[in-house]
């Protein structure tokens, strides 16, 4: 599904435009929210169908907070509800959960949820990465202090502190709604990852809209800085 030349091993997204979804649906956007977690469940039953090793989707950020406190609960029920509901699945499709981000912060319930999910699904073969209560300059102040703790600082010690240590270097990332910014994800990481920024919202975002990513991304020539 990726064309004849490379291959993305890690695609990460910024999934974006709910609410907007909903607002142009008159629909409460609560609705967008639910109808975004659909398309999540339907990308991440294609993982079998592409090249990919790891999925990372930016989740609830840690400046998600300051939404509505009802938007907040409503999104919190719905990592929920998508846990209980499609961990069988994800064992069953050989999907391994990865928490990037300050998880740990979250509801006691929910984090017994998610760390008996990290359990459950442990060995499987393709990483689906979820980025909760996540913000990158957090992270790499974080991976900076373990650094330093351990020792000099450096490229290679920092990157080996962060979140997404046990990842594949990061290939594509991509934003849906039309926005053309990166909000504060993975800055680090995206140092030379190939970018695509499409005006699908992610309510609307397929498993074909990610196929025709992956095929754009094996036509691109990637430099890392060389010539």
């Amino acid at each position: 599904m990726s064309g004849e030349g490379q291959s993305a091993r890690h695609v990460a997204i910024i999934m974006d435009g709910n609410g907007r979804w909903a607002k142009r649906k008159h629909l409460p956007r609560a609705m967008g929210h639910r109808k975004g977690v659909e398309a999540v469940r339907e990308l991440v039953r294609s993982l079998q169908d592409t090249s990919l090793e790891c999925l990372t989707l930016y989740a609830f950020s840690s400046e998600n907070w300051k939404r509505p406190e009802d938007e907040v609960d409503d999104l919190m029920n719905l990592m929920r509800k998508f846990i209980k509901s499609d961990l069988p699945e994800f064992i069953a499709n050989d999907v391994k959960l990865h928490i990037i981000g300050d998880w740990q912060g979250l509801a006691p319930d929910i984090v017994a949820m998610l760390e008996n999910a990290l359990e459950q699904t442990a060995k499987g073969s393709r990483t689906l990465a979820v980025a909760l209560n996540y913000g990158s300059q957090a992270e790499i102040v974080h991976a900076a202090q373990l650094a330093a703790a351990d020792g000099e600082i450096t490229e290679d010690s920092l990157a080996a502190h962060l979140y997404t240590a046990a990842l594949p270097p990061l290939d594509l990332l991509i934003r849906t709604s039309g926005e053309v910014r990166l909000s504060n994800f993975l800055l680090w990481q995206a140092a030379y990852a190939e970018m695509i920024f499409t005006d699908v919202l992610w309510p609307d975002f397929t498993p074909r809209h990610l196929f025709d990513a992956l095929d754009q991304f094996a036509g691109r020539e990637r430099r890392f800085g060389g010539r």
